[in-house]
């Protein structure tokens, strides 16, 4: 789940859940003394060079006795109300170090002047330009002229929304900015994260989180759906078209906009800001999630374009098997319904995190020393990796065979396809129904971790398994499948899912958590690693799109992004592919149409799909 406020967020680990409901023979009990906040409270409005006002807060330790350094997050979600009458547990390992942290709400936002867009352009040449790096730039500015007894050293960190404010600051680095850590960022609308699948649209989450950040100024309500299943809402509904025309009305300007431009035009690649970045200059802590359901790609380009330029080596990257945000849990020790009995998400704060800022803005403790910290799904220990990607690495082919099996042997000679047909009318779930609304439930934070079992049993899924592993068999890097694949119409889609088996006695398995029942309904389950869909239209070109040739097996290239995970011996290895994945992907129409937000009823047709001999995953394997 996005945290939608920082004033909420700030509330909940300011004030930790307790029971509501107490036996009436439970003597009462008194309530517990105030005690002062350890935070001193300000609020004021820093100007701007166009003369706009923003909205900041500034907690102040109430115990400094020296020189501090600021961190500073701004956001759209709104900044706290008032101190924290505790030590919120995120902040708990920074704290130690000591900071002044400052919170800001982004132009447009809550009581800050201007107009909020959502726009991700830069314009770090002219002076005169006002953007988010600019803002950020004249805050800091401001910031360190006049907050009391700071040590004149900036950092920036956030997450999503946040962290995408933290590192689009790097387009224009303000001197006293020292270092920066954007988790769960993101550089290109149309490519990935929240918006986009390889220009295929994000449809449930473009049509929550931009009504969220777009139907009001300051208004956190979410939308209502008036269906207990989303899926029958946006099915019903039709074109996407539909949503702008029939329930927005055109209030949500980005929504619209998005409809405008189903391309990779100059709308997207002129607010890709990274493509500003140069000479790596400031120490970064690039954070992601392998299973983030929101922003997955953003941290990870940064780190590759930070990686082209970065003499110093001051680039990081750090990435876990966490869903959105969920690093910065204390606690956290579960991917999804796997327990793994590590606290991945202390760990993150206090041995990675903090030391980051400590050596960077208070000049104590080790310079981190690692190219990329991973801490390993499938084995759940932590690795430092010197480089990324690694030199030991060895791509190797995992082949889609027409008897539904998987190998690492290449297929035979004159090796037939296996087909389903794809009906737009009847699309793939993308998790079982009902399918609810994305805030604030905890199915949309897991969704990427849910066995697969409940799509097994359709005719419009093809499902390939190895035979159990005879060893543990490590994939560090990026993933990627190449299917020979077919389709009756002129577009279409395909899905490919790299899945962990787990064995069917998996409960009896040493490394299973002893849960009693909760770890019995693990025995097989299928665990998604990689999933991604790639839309046919765009694969000559992404700003061409070209209808095609039905029938004509083409090579369908599927980027699965970059992953560290162990199969462990005894798993099989299964991969799913499918044409529908709805509503988290608009269906497509399979009838080639220039803009398929705007295809006709009659547009969307069934379509016979053929996955044909050489369709295989290709795995980073490492010995």
């Amino acid at each position: 789940m996005r945290i939608r406020y920082a004033a909420v967020l700030f509330t909940l680990l300011a004030f930790p859940a307790s029971h509501n409901a107490r036996s009436q023979a439970t003597p009462p009990v008194a309530a517990p003394v105030p005690t002062a906040s350890p935070f001193i409270f300000e609020e004021v409005m820093v100007k701007m060079r166009d003369g706009a006002k923003l909205q900041t807060v500034i907690l102040r330790p109430r115990d400094q006795t020296g020189p501090l350094p600021i961190l500073f997050q701004r956001t759209p979600y709104g900044v706290p109300a008032d101190a924290p009458p505790r030590m919120p547990r995120q902040w708990a390992a920074l704290a130690k170090d000591g900071y002044i942290f400052v919170f800001q709400s982004m132009r447009g936002r809550f009581k800050s002047d201007g107009k909020f867009t959502l726009s991700t352009a830069v314009h770090p040449r002219d002076a005169k330009a006002v953007d988010e790096a600019s803002d950020a730039y004249d805050s800091i500015g401001w910031l360190v002229k006049h907050v009391p007894n700071n040590n004149g050293k900036v950092g920036m960190w956030g997450i999503s929304y946040p962290g995408f404010a933290a590192a689009i600051a790097l387009a224009k680095p303000h001197p006293a900015l020292k270092a920066v850590s954007p988790q769960a960022a993101w550089t290109d609308y149309w490519e990935n994260d929240d918006l986009h699948r390889n220009g295929a649209l994000r449809l449930t989450y473009a049509t929550d989180w931009l009504y969220l950040l777009q139907k009001t100024k300051d208004d956190d309500a979410e939308f209502s759906y008036d269906t207990l299943d989303t899926y029958d809402w946006f099915l019903k509904l039709g074109a996407v078209e539909n949503i702008d025309k029939q329930v927005f009305k055109g209030s949500i300007p980005m929504f619209s906009a998005l409809l405008d431009h189903p391309n990779h035009d100059a709308y997207y690649t002129s607010q890709r800001w990274a493509d500003t970045l140069g000479k790596t200059t400031v120490p970064t802590l690039n954070v992601a999630g392998y299973w983030d359901q929101e922003d997955p790609l953003g941290s990870w380009r940064i780190f590759e374009k930070q990686q082209t330029n970065d003499p110093d080596h001051l680039s990081l990257m750090v990435a876990g098997p966490w869903s959105h945000g969920y690093w910065s849990r204390p606690g956290a020790s579960n991917l999804g319904r796997i327990d793994y009995g590590v606290d991945s998400g202390t760990a993150f704060l206090e041995q990675v995190q903090a030391p980051f800022f400590a050596y960077w803005l208070h000049g104590t403790g080790s310079r981190p020393k690692f190219a990329l910290k991973s801490f390993q799904s499938g084995s759940w220990v932590w690795k430092s990796y010197p480089q990324w990607p690694l030199a030991d690495s060895k791509s190797t082919a995992l082949y889609l065979h027409a008897d539904g099996s998987a190998s690492f042997d290449a297929p035979a000679a004159g090796e037939p396809c296996r087909s389903y047909v794809s009906d737009p009318a009847n699309p793939v779930p993308f998790r079982p129904r009902p399918i609810s609304p994305t805030y604030p439930r905890p199915e949309w934070t897991w969704w990427e971790a849910e066995d697969q079992r409940f799509v097994g049993n359709r005719p419009d899924v093809l499902s390939y398994v190895t035979t159990p592993l005879a060893a543990d068999l490590t994939v560090t890097g990026k993933i990627a499948a190449a299917l020979m694949a077919s389709t009756s119409g002129t577009d279409s889609d395909f899905i490919v899912k790299l899945i962990d088996v787990l064995p069917d006695d998996y409960e009896k398995q040493p490394d299973a958590p002893k849960l009693g029942d909760y770890t019995r309904q693990l025995n097989g389950y299928q665990l998604p690693i990689a999933m991604e869909v790639r839309r046919g239209k765009f694969l000559a070109s992404d700003t061409d799109p070209k209808p095609l040739v039905p029938g004509q097996v083409t090579r369908w290239d599927v980027p699965l992004r970059d992953h560290d995970h162990v199969f462990k011996k005894g798993h099989r290895i299964m991969v799913q592919i499918q044409s529908s994945w709805f509503p988290v992907i608009d269906r497509n129409p399979q009838t080639f149409v220039p803009n398929i937000a705007r295809a006709k009823e009659a547009d969307f047709v069934k379509a016979e799909q053929k996955v044909c001999a050489g369709s295989a995953v290709v795995l980073p394997v490492v010995k």
